[in-house]
């Protein structure tokens, strides 16, 4: 049996399934409701029950006290609905909404997927997660006080881990770190979410994503997300790498494209040794400007070198796109 959920003052309806967690079917279908530990110890997502009724398989949450039950409130990610329910909660609509946090966090999973990308997982203590807009990054602080920075690679749907793409950098003293010593049940520092590198859910313009390398993995985060939440705006998404083995995640974005038929995928390689390739060549920014005569009605989406991104910047304009429509996520490589 399922339930509605109708959320003050949004006014947005949704579905939760019998016994499924409300903050959980609230993430599943789109709908941003503020969280922190998702144990029910932080109270981050506490909220008001105007109608109807819930109950807490585990028994009461830790952040549900006296004065919180006799008001009729409730801990969303611990509750499930009784019946039908009119709530009133607050709802994450931008990056100033979420709470930037300094956590540890233990490698979980570490996986070579190309001779210079690593895959990182990694896990947060149990008594915390991350809220995070798809497309966002988190900072790795290091012992020396330094930062280093990378994107979040997935949905915030899925968020039991924090995924990485993490390139090794000819001389990078971290991802040579990262490549060479790092061990999964390593414990790390990381702060964040950070960044306004995500997706404008308020628009309906077709969007265009333009990733060089490593890039690719916010762009994945926000497609994700997008596929997660049923947004089927129009969808073409270029990804510019030197070789075809550089096409990490090749399959996934295929799939994509086979799956939904809003979603267009092309990879461009622009290195010398692509013998026996047979899709496009050249610079991405080029391969973008000849296939699009008018870009004014587009928002495009950039995520790699800084090259990359401020070439598109001056070639898209000329296009005719509005720079305000052009969201970037530059990364500028540390050596040290």
């Amino acid at each position: 049996m399922s339930f509605s959920v109708h959320v003050e003052p949004s006014g947005h309806i949704f579905t939760v399934e019998d016994d499924e967690l409300i903050l959980d079917a609230a993430l599943r279908q789109g709908f941003a409701l503020p969280y922190g530990c998702r144990g029910g110890a932080c109270g981050s997502c506490l909220g008001q029950i105007l109608e109807g009724s819930v109950a807490y398989p585990d028994g009461d949450p830790i952040a549900l006290g006296d004065d919180e039950k006799a008001a009729n409130k409730a801990i969303f990610c611990q509750a499930v609905a009784t019946s039908d329910l009119v709530i009133e909660a607050r709802e994450v609509g931008a990056a100033k909404d979420i709470p930037i946090k300094v956590l540890p966090c233990r490698v979980a999973e570490k996986k070579q997927l190309t001779h210079d990308v690593m895959l990182l997982e990694l896990k947060l203590p149990a008594t915390e997660r991350i809220q995070f807009l798809a497309g966002q990054y988190i900072d790795f602080l290091l012992k020396d006080g330094k930062k280093r920075t990378f994107s979040i690679a997935n949905a915030p749907h899925d968020d039991e881990f924090i995924e990485l793409h993490i390139r090794h950098i000819p001389d990078g003293r971290f991802t040579g770190e990262v490549f060479e010593n790092m061990k999964v049940k390593d414990i790390m520092r990381i702060e964040g979410p950070m960044g306004s590198f995500f997706l404008r859910e308020d628009s309906n313009r077709p969007i265009i994503f333009m990733a060089g390398g490593t890039g690719f993995a916010p762009i994945k985060g926000i497609i994700e997300h997008m596929i997660q939440v049923g947004i089927d705006r129009e969808v073409h998404l270029y990804w510019g790498v030197e070789t075809e083995a550089d096409l990490y995640m090749n399959k996934l974005a295929q799939g994509w494209a086979e799956q939904h038929d809003n979603i267009e995928y092309i990879p461009v390689l622009s290195g010398e040794d692509i013998e026996g390739w047979q899709g496009r060549t050249g610079y991405v920014t080029d391969v973008i400007a000849a296939d699009f005569d008018d870009l004014s009605n587009y928002e495009i989406y950039a995520s790699g070198a800084p090259a990359m991104v401020y070439a598109g910047k001056d070639l898209f304009e000329a296009k005719g796109l509005n720079l305000d429509n052009y969201y970037s996520d530059a990364f500028e490589f540390a050596n040290d």
